[in-house]
């Protein structure tokens, strides 16, 4: 590690308070005690607005690039939306939206209504190097150990970590046979923990991590990028974490950056935090649930899942990657990752590969 960014990591840590405090440094022990917190179920009129909305737009043949808020009217919806909106960003960090029908509807009307709801929370991003703005979380069979794979792609745990956008949510469209849970944890709290209890390691959690991009690579960037996990930018903490694909950069990348034995020490810490009942918060996915976090100020993960054995049956989620054009600044370093850092155009997976952004309905 070379001096300067040993220096600038030393700077950023004094630079932060030895405690953050607010609603964002949540306990799930407490959470999970407080659904009216973070659970938000619509009425019935509410719904049956968005059907409405959801048959005109299937009707009228309009593009699914077209929809946005304006173009996608749902008023007493959308008046929920905005309240759910400030406690994202701006409180506990996620909601969890209930009582959607999805079994009424066809895959493509589920998908006009899951981006009809996502178009009031943010603009949609991009989520892999195809340029898929609707992504499928599924098991497609995929070997975890080719070097291209994400683990969505797979039934295995997630590890705890955030994605490369300002807000992720998930539609559930069916659930598994068995596991497949949602975890969630708030970083605020794990950088609190830290810094109480093992300064040393914390200060290592501003140094530069490189982190596979997993073979989606924008032009001209290494197949790595380097990223600090924590950040004190325009008074808040933001975080950044992937520790698996921290660890494959250090098994698949000679040329990048090797980590210390501190910073491998920290990552390890942050995974045993992360995993401390007494922080995470489990969630159990029901089918027509929209879950939508805002990864700056949380980790979130899944459990290994059994899968039913029809086709027609098995796990699969839709999600969304989205850019709120009121979110928080975020660090100019962040560019190597999120491209630009204008709120509402930034986030998201663009390589030479990507030929256009587009919907893809089947995974």
């Amino acid at each position: 590690m070379n001096a300067s960014n040993v220096d600038a990591a030393r700077r950023a840590f004094q630079a932060a308070p030895e405690r953050v405090e607010g609603v964002a440094a949540w306990l799930g022990r407490e959470l999970a005690g407080q659904p009216a917190r973070w659970l938000i179920e619509p009425t019935r009129a509410d719904w049956q607005e968005l059907d409405f909305a959801v048959r005109a737009w299937a009707d009228s043949g309009r593009p699914l690039a077209e929809i946005d808020p304006t173009s996608f009217r749902v008023p007493r919806l959308a008046t929920r939306l905005r309240e759910a909106r400030r406690h994202l960003l701006d409180g506990v960090g996620f909601f969890l939206l209930r009582g959607f029908d999805v079994g009424r509807y066809s895959l493509p009307e589920a998908a006009i209504a899951y981006l009809g709801v996502g178009s009031h929370l943010g603009s949609f991003r991009s989520q892999n190097a195809r340029g898929h703005l609707l992504g499928h979380v599924t098991d497609v069979g995929r070997d975890i150990n080719d070097p291209g794979t994400r683990y969505y792609q797979t039934n295995r745990g997630l590890e705890f970590h955030t994605d490369s956008c300002d807000v992720v949510g998930l539609l559930c469209l069916q659930g598994a046979r068995s596991g497949g849970e949602s975890r969630l944890v708030s970083s605020v709290s794990i950088y609190n923990r830290i810094r109480a209890t093992r300064p040393e390691l914390c200060e290592a959690l501003f140094l530069p991590f490189p982190t596979d991009r997993r073979g989606e690579v924008p032009a001209g960037m290494d197949p790595w990028f380097d990223m600090p996990v924590f950040h004190w930018f325009e008074n808040r903490l933001t975080t950044i974490y992937v520790g698996q694909y921290i660890r494959s950069a250090q098994a698949l990348f000679e040329r990048a950056p090797r980590l210390s034995a501190a910073q491998f020490e920290a990552i390890d810490l942050v995974d045993s935090i992360a995993n401390d009942p007494a922080l995470s918060l489990v969630m159990d996915f029901q089918p027509g649930d929209m879950q939508f976090l805002h990864n700056h100020q949380l980790l979130h993960a899944r459990e290994d899942f059994v899968d039913w054995p029809q086709p027609e049956r098995r796990r699969h989620l839709l999600r969304l990657w989205l850019s709120p054009d009121d979110a928080r600044p975020l660090p100019p370093v962040f560019a190597l990752r999120y491209g630009e850092l204008t709120p509402g155009a930034r986030g998201g997976i663009i390589t030479p590969d990507t030929v256009d952004l587009t919907f893809a309905i089947s995974p």
